[in-house]
């Protein structure tokens, strides 16, 4: 599915959290809005627009994954400013037909994990976008995933000044 396609299943997860928010228990077989947001992007967008669309997306709904949160919109920024450079960097070496994303929260942190990635992160010298995610998160990995590439994860703290 591309997010152009998601606006019906972003319908239905806001049901699904005021559903369980109400306490009725309702599964619709989505993610649960209130700890992930998940997007799928299809081979037919470009670098550009793939980071567009993939940071507008989570851009609507990443504050209501972060309600109560403290320090909300320094943590915002930080996501939406990491989101968009791997998704970047996986787009221009993807190695899937969709590039895939998923924005978690624990509390504590953030979890950005995009994939695929046709080889091994470069470095932020070959890649000057990656300075920025390597700056604004406390820890970031790669694993090989059950696919055809690498899936990258960040995590982004909660902390008194992200930047």
């Amino acid at each position: 599915m591309t997010i152009s396609d998601a606006m019906p299943q972003l319908w239905a997860s806001r049901l699904q959290f005021a559903a369980v928010r109400s306490g009725t228990g309702v599964s619709l077989g989505l993610p649960n809005l209130e700890d992930s947001i998940e997007f799928r992007l299809g081979p037919e967008h470009t670098a550009v627009q793939s980071m567009r669309r993939a940071r507008s997306f989570v851009a609507k709904v990443l504050p209501t994954l972060l309600a109560g949160a403290s320090n909300v919109e320094a943590v915002e920024e930080a996501t939406l400013a990491v989101l968009t450079e791997l998704v970047d960097v996986t787009a221009r070496h993807r190695a899937s037909v969709d590039l895939s994303g998923r924005v978690s929260y624990d509390g504590d942190h953030v979890l950005i994990t995009v994939g695929e990635m046709g080889r091994p992160l470069p470095a932020p010298e070959e890649e000057p976008g990656l300075f920025l995610v390597h700056r604004l998160t406390d820890d970031i990995g790669q694993y090989r995933s059950d696919e055809a590439g690498y899936v990258t994860w960040v995590s982004v703290p909660f902390r008194r000044n992200p930047r």
